[in-house]
């Protein structure tokens, strides 16, 4: 099976992009399972149940967050009532949602695992022991296991996929928007890549308009973090799945506009 594996979603503009130009996509790749990174789809960062809705109804099959997932309360309850949206798997067992999930897809079953990093993010239960555990939980009911680990650091990315080697079937990272070429079958059969980049206006920095972060790299003064306007683009991954063994195949980064 081939799983398409998107970039952070940044506002509005990203949602509508993919609701645009998504499905197309998903027929020309022969996709059969589609994961969106929707931590930033809200303007202003965050997710809201409108923003996941948009996914939804573009395509995504699944959204997976991050650092930014309970920067807006109103998705709490859709963190814990949906099926097909999860939060990094090493937050306090009582916050809202859960850290991974299994999907029934008649034919085959996809298990999802999301954690976060600790270099450079949060204070959080260790990534490492956390997916261990995560994995303990659903390996029984699948033997497709894909691992958005959101993370800063290169070196704990590239960590985590080693460790993750022969385990899962892909290691894919998020959260920095910048889309590695560092794709790759590991030799124990899982895909790896460091970033799946992101989704929205392609004339910015991360989503944020340009000129307003220059000028804060230049004058290092406070600046509001306005959203970019203009065209868009959408970063990602293919993961080609073997269904019996689980074992990922090759890997094709996407870039489309």
């Amino acid at each position: 099976m081939n799983i398409l594996v998107l970039g952070d979603v940044v506002n509005r503009e990203g949602c509508d992009f993919l609701k645009n130009k998504l499905s197309a996509f998903k027929r020309l790749k022969g996709i059969d399972f589609c994961i969106a990174n929707g931590e930033n789809s809200a303007d202003g960062n965050g997710i809201t149940p409108e923003s996941a809705q948009l996914l939804f109804s573009s395509g995504v099959d699944f959204i997976t967050t991050g650092n930014h997932v309970y920067r807006r309360k109103e998705v709490f309850d859709l963190l814990d009532e949906n099926e097909f949206i999860i939060r990094p798997c090493n937050y306090h067992k009582s916050n809202p949602g859960v850290g991974s999930r299994v999907v029934d897809c008649g034919f085959f079953s996809i298990g999802i695992i999301n954690v976060m990093g600790t270099m450079y993010m949060e204070c959080l239960e260790n990534p490492f022991g956390a997916v261990e555990r995560e994995i303990e939980k659903i390996k029984d009911k699948t033997n497709i296991i894909l691992v958005d680990f959101h993370a800063e650091a290169t070196s704990e990315k590239k960590a985590m996929g080693f460790f993750l080697d022969g385990r899962v079937s892909a290691v894919f990272g998020t959260h920095t928007h910048v889309l590695t070429a560092d794709n790759t079958v590991l030799k124990g059969g899982t895909g790896y890549i460091t970033d799946v980049g992101m989704c929205g206006v392609k004339d910015s920095v991360l989503g944020v308009d340009k000129d307003i972060i220059i000028d804060k790299f230049r004058f290092n003064m406070p600046k509001r973090f306005d959203k970019a306007k203009g065209p868009s683009m959408a970063n990602g991954c293919i993961f080609s799945i073997d269904n019996a063994s689980g074992k990922c195949t090759s890997t094709e980064l996407v870039s489309f506009e």
